[in-house]
């Protein structure tokens, strides 16, 4: 895939979606790849009816059907690896389309090695928000110090179950320090 093909209209980095990373048949190839999206209302009015990549290329961007569809004002979107959307358009807008790329490429490729080291079946969608979420820096700090502990080390001793609950449990450990509200589900 180019780079570009990971970007969907609402800003949203679709290599780190959990429905993109997802194995499953319902599998979602990304906003640029096929028409599978056509039900969005920000997808149709973006690249089938105005012909841009993304909504910041819109002279209207921001626009109300945006904010309303991502919930942005009232925090409806039910994925919360969802919420950086509006704030990677207005990267797009600030440094440019290549530079917020080049950016949420480093996310992907953390979210990749995650999820074929240290996923147990059941954490993309955490593996997803944390990468989408936090800083790389301390997604590597997490793997650099969990892939250390005799539990998790994967020498043998240590079943993917207990990888994944390890690297969870730093991975948390570190949003909670940096202040970074990563719970897929409010309490």
């Amino acid at each position: 895939m180019d780079e570009k093909d990971y970007i969907g209209a609402c800003g949203l980095y679709c290599g780190l979606c959990p429905r993109f990373q997802s194995k499953a048949k319902s599998r979602c190839l990304g906003c640029q790849l096929g028409e599978q999206h056509s039900y969005c209302s920000v997808w149709r009015c973006a690249v089938s009816k105005r012909g841009h990549l993304t909504c910041a290329d819109c002279g209207e961007y921001p626009c109300e059907r945006l904010i309303r569809v991502l919930g942005v004002e009232v925090g409806l979107d039910s994925c919360i690896s969802h919420k950086p959307a509006i704030p990677n358009l207005e990267r797009i807008l600030d440094a440019g389309l290549d530079t917020l790329l080049e950016e949420q490429r480093e996310r992907r490729l953390l979210v990749e090695e995650l999820l074929a080291g240290w996923n147990e079946g059941r954490s993309c969608s955490f593996f997803c928000a944390a990468t989408a979420l936090m800083p790389p820096d301390l997604i590597r700090k997490a793997l650099a110090e969990t892939s250390s502990e005799p539990a998790a080390a994967g020498n043998g001793t240590a079943d993917i179950k207990s990888r994944a609950k390890a690297i969870k449990i730093r991975i948390n450990e570190l949003a909670d320090q940096a202040e970074i509200d990563i719970k897929l589900h409010k309490k």
